[in-house]
């Protein structure tokens, strides 16, 4: 459990490192756009935790039965994915809400 947190932290802060550039504001720096993003990553972050969390316990107590039926790798994607969509939906309102616009 602890090698998937690690996994998705590392997942979060690599999308972070890539997106914080993609984000513009009439008299913000890079700097200051750099530090709002990581503001709203980490606004993200404790707000998806105890989804993520909930999805590891989910994961960790039904394990046997999705071996069995060989869907546990499917099901477990789409845990990640679903938190990593909500994840980039609240950075996005977050950085919107700062004025903050994506640059095109």
């Amino acid at each position: 459990m602890r090698g998937a947190r690690l996994y998705v932290i590392a997942t979060l802060a690599l999308a972070g490192c890539a997106a914080a550039g993609g984000w513009a504001k009439p008299g913000a720096d890079a700097a200051a756009a750099a530090h709002e993003y990581q503001d709203c990553r980490e606004l993200a972050d404790s707000t998806v935790r105890p989804e993520f969390d909930i999805d590891q316990d989910i994961l960790a107590t039904r394990q046997n039965d999705w071996q069995r039926t060989h869907i546990g790798l499917v099901e477990a994607d789409a845990m990640r994915q679903g938190t990593r969509g909500r994840a980039a939906t609240i950075v996005q309102s977050c950085m919107q809400a700062k004025g903050f616009a994506p640059v095109r």
